[in-house]
């Protein structure tokens, strides 16, 4: 290496190090304060027990939040739990009021998952744990982010690296990118053609967006003056909690006893063994709750893995005979030894076999109809050299006969017929456990969603969501009101014609929508409008493009309209609302009216944080 190139690559090293250095510090300047306990009380404050636990806690959010918010609701006698016998396991939870009022959101999405699940108003407890991974995921981001949203609502938290922090980090991102570009302008030097001005470029852009996206991530949150006070006097509470010996062994039903301190001491981890028994995470596939029938039992299900026939194909099963057979009359007719006579014999009666119960298996196939407890991925296979895809899902089936059940080989491209809850009638081969044919009787009380996958906003957008502010900001940095409370459903249901549904990334199954975005669709699930915000450079290039289009005067400082769409400016912030033509054709002047509201209301004042139920 030449000494060029030593001091080129010493270049790139150092403008990186630079920057991982400035966020090192701004690591250690924002980390959150812990105050000195205040005295032990039995005082409880006017905070709810998620956002107890997330100040006590060190300002992190875990999962004794949504739990204490679960014992919190029993206590307000919303929901109520019953033990029948000595193990709390065994605890049910009762809808008490199906309809309360005063709830805030996270406290409405926890209520709503047992509602959803309860069968006559009833669930078991172990019940309300989640069957996917990606909707587990998905709960509890958004219980994460309005648990956040919440405790900044009150002045209490506040994001850990703020203006200022994001400030450097990102004007560091892009000199130590300009680093990174000078770097590779002297490797390239002696190349042939000279200094790539063109990889240089790629390099700056590429290294500049990558250390601002890192630095720009959501890493938790941090104390503010109220915060403290607050966090220390959980804090004396949470000593209090601890010195009550008994408070620790109590299961969830002795809430009805012990009221909100049971949910105290679950969210500040006193109350261990109903924390323990509160799960609202990732369930056991191996024993699962079925309330086919009307009733809740637990079944035990068991997952087939040894034996290759399981979820095969009569094909396969037909060519595996073949060879069987071939080859044990080849070593019965050519073999010269009584080994060599044995092993054909034997392999002619399993190719014989083989086909016997195929032909049984592939002739005759039963119907189960039961509810579907556990569909997750079992085999794959190889389609490049570095890919593999399923091709093949474990489908587990409870057909409310017995505790036990086996899983069933799914083809993986029906995957998306059914999900966990939902009832279904389908055609089995019971040798090869493989499933023929699968009909929807019934949707589950939850409903399955395609979209199954994690959230792919990041969590400052859900927080800033549950907030009711954007992500971007105004004239003097203020805060602007979210994409939606530009446009109600109502609104653009009169433009459209049709009902609609509002989707944000706040909402469960808002997979396709990203920050600063809603989408408006019809009852089939087809979005029909969509309106975005924006501002900066992509802002900038927005207007520029659309500006060779007819203006529409009076809206915002300049608007233009086309067919399908209209884009509008107000200062620095950009929004657009677009429609699709088919199945639901949208008069264009419908959609300058939806620009001319949505426009308007960038000047009201931030909503409410919606906490007040």
């Amino acid at each position: 290496m030449t000494t060029s190139q030593l001091a080129a690559t010493g270049l790139a090293v150092a403008s990186v190090g630079v920057w991982v250095a400035a966020y090192l510090v701004a690591l250690l300047v924002t980390r959150p304060a812990r105050p000195e306990p205040a005295p032990p009380t039995q005082d409880l404050g006017p905070e709810p027990p998620a956002v107890a636990s997330l100040l006590a806690g060190g300002w992190v959010v875990t999962e004794d939040a949504g739990e204490a918010t679960l014992i919190d609701l029993a206590a307000r006698r919303y929901l109520e739990f019953r033990q029948p016998g000595n193990d709390p396991v065994q605890t049910t939870v009762h809808v008490r009021d199906p309809r309360p009022a005063g709830l805030n959101r996270y406290e409405r999405m926890i209520f709503d998952r047992v509602c959803s699940l309860a069968v006559n108003g009833v669930v078991p407890l172990t019940a309300l744990t989640f069957r996917d991974p990606a909707q587990a995921t998905r709960f509890g981001r958004r219980v994460h982010a309005a648990v956040v949203a919440d405790c900044r609502a009150r002045g209490l938290s506040r994001r850990r690296f703020g203006p200022t922090e994001l400030t450097v980090l990102n004007v560091l991102a892009v000199v130590c990118g300009f680093g990174v570009a000078v770097a590779v302008l002297l490797l390239t030097d002696h190349a042939k053609g000279g200094p790539s001005l063109k990889a240089a470029f790629a390099a700056w852009l590429f290294g500049a967006v990558l250390l601002a996206g890192f630095g720009n991530r959501s890493i938790g949150e941090r104390d503010t003056p109220a915060g403290r006070a607050a966090c220390a006097r959980w804090l004396g509470v949470k000593t209090w909690l601890r010195n009550t010996e008994e408070l620790a062994s109590l299961p969830p039903a002795a809430v009805a006893v012990w009221d909100r301190y049971l949910a105290y001491g679950a969210a500040l981890g006193a109350a261990r063994t109903t924390s323990v028994v509160i799960d609202l995470g990732m369930g056991n596939r191996r024993r699962v709750w079925s309330s086919y029938g009307g009733r809740w039992q637990r079944v035990r299900v068991r997952y087939p893995r040894f034996w290759p026939r399981y979820g095969r194909q009569t094909r396969y099963f037909a060519i595996e005979s073949v060879l069987l057979i071939v080859g044990g009359g080849l070593l019965i007719g050519l073999g010269t030894g009584s080994v060599t006579t044995v092993l054909g014999v034997l392999a002619l009666c399993g190719g014989l076999y083989v086909l016997a119960r195929a032909v049984v298996d592939a002739t005759n196939p039963v119907t189960v109809t039961g509810q579907v407890l556990w569909c997750q991925k079992w085999r794959t296979k190889q389609e490049s050299r570095d890919t593999r895809v399923p091709w093949l899902h474990y489908l587990a089936v409870h057909d409310g006969t017995g505790d036990t059940t086996t899983a069933w080989g799914l083809p993986s491209e029906w995957t998306g017929r059914c999900g966990a809850g939902d009832a279904v009638r389908m055609s089995v081969r019971r040798w090869s456990r493989r499933v023929v044919a699968l009909d929807l009787v019934a949707h589950g009380p939850v409903p399955h969603q395609k979209e199954a996958g994690p959230v792919s906003v990041d969590t400052e957008s859900l927080i800033a969501a549950e907030l009711g502010v954007s992500t971007l900001r105004g004239a003097g940095g203020t805060p602007l009101p979210s994409a939606g409370l530009l446009l109600t459903a109502d609104e653009v249901s009169r433009a459209v014609g049709v009902p609609v549904t509002m989707r944000g990334v706040g909402d469960p199954g808002s997979r396709r929508v990203a920050a600063n975005m809603v989408r408006f669709e019809a009852p089939d699930g087809r979005t029909l409008v969509t309106l975005e915000m924006g501002d900066g450079t992509g802002g900038k290039l927005s207007m520029m493009f659309h500006r060779r289009n007819p203006p529409l005067p009076g809206i915002g400082d300049e608007a233009y309209g086309g067919d399908r769409w209209a884009v509008g400016r107000k200062g620095a912030v950009v929004v657009s609302v677009s429609a699709r033509t088919n199945p639901f054709p949208v008069d264009p002047r419908n959609l300058y009216w939806l620009l001319s509201i949505a426009v308007s209301r960038l000047s009201l004042p931030t909503a409410p944080a919606p906490w007040a139920g």
